[in-house]
C-alpha cells in the first residue's frame, strides 16, 4: 500500500502544537495512516503497574488500549480523521479520501511474535504497521527535532525510539522524524507530496554503501 504511516507521539497530547499538526496532516495529498502514541493514557499504565501489580503482558495490552484512547481524541479534533481497526477499514477510509487513525488492538492482541513487554511501544508498532501495509515511508512526529547526522541506531541508543524499533523497522521503509522545527512548513510539504522533517539513515546501509 503506497501510503505514508505517521506516528503522532504521545508527548504532543498536552502540547499546543497538536492542533497545528492535525491541521498540517489534513492538508496532505499523500495518503496517510496515523498511528497514535499512548500519551498520558500510557503514562497511567506505567505509573500504576507497580502499585497494582499487573505483569508486563497485561501492561502491554493496556498500553495498546491507551493508544486507542489517544486515537479517539485525535479523531475528535480532525475533519478528515476516522478510526480504523483493520486493514480493510484503513483501505476504505483512504478510498473515501479520509485519514484513518489506527486502532491497533484488534490486529495486535493475538500476534504471537510481538514481545509482550515495554521494549515495544507505539514507535515499534508504527514500524509494525508500515511492514504490514508494505508502506515505503514512516514519519515519527515528536516534540524533539532530529539531531544532526542522526542514524536510526543512534535514536535507539538515545531512547528517542523504543528498544525494539531498530529490529521492527523494515529495511525497505524510509524513516523521517519531525519535531517543532518542521511544523511551520509541514502542511505545505505534505500538500506538495513531500514528507516533513529530516531523514534518519541506517548505520548498516551507510557502511554497506561505503564498502568497495
Amino acid at each position: 500500500m503506497d501510503v505514508l504511516v505517521v506516528k503522532i507521539g504521545g508527548s504532543l497530547a498536552r502540547s499546543g502544537d497538536l492542533p497545528r499538526w492535525i491541521q498540517a496532516l489534513e492538508e496532505s495529498r499523500t495518503p496517510l495512516v496515523i498511528v497514535p502514541g499512548g500519551g498520558p493514557f500510557a503514562d497511567a499504565v506505567r505509573n500504576n503497574q507497580s502499585p497494582i501489580g499487573y505483569d508486563d503482558a497485561a501492561a502491554h495490552r493496556m498500553a495498546i488500549l491507551a493508544m486507542e484512547q489517544f486515537g479517539y481524541a485525535l479523531v475528535s479534533r480532525g475533519r478528515r480523521l476516522v478510526a480504523a481497526a483493520s486493514e480493510e477499514a484503513i483501505a476504505q477510509a483512504l478510498a473515501a479520501d479520509r485519514i484513518p487513525v489506527w486502532m491497533p488492538s484488534a490486529m495486535l492482541f493475538d500476534d504471537p511474535d510481538l514481545p509482550q513487554d515495554w521494549s515495544v511501544t507505539s514507535d515499534s508498532l508504527a514500524a509494525w504497521l508500515a511492514r504490514r501495509l508494505k508502506a515505503p515511508r514512516l514519519l515519527l512526529v515528536k516534540q524533539i527535532d532530529l539531531p544532526k547526522d542522526a542514524t536510526i541506531e543512534s535514536l535507539s541508543r538515545a531512547r528517542m525510539v523504543d528498544e525494539a524499533f531498530v529490529q521492527m523497522l523494515p529495511e525497505t521503509v524510509a524513516l523521517s522524524l519531525a519535531g517543532p522545527a518542521a511544523l511551520g512548513s509541514a502542511g505545505r510539504r505534505l500538500a506538495e507530496g513531500m514528507v516533513p522533517g529530516s531523514v534518519a539513515r541506517r548505520t548498516s546501509t551507510a557502511s554497506a554503501e561505503a564498502t568497495p
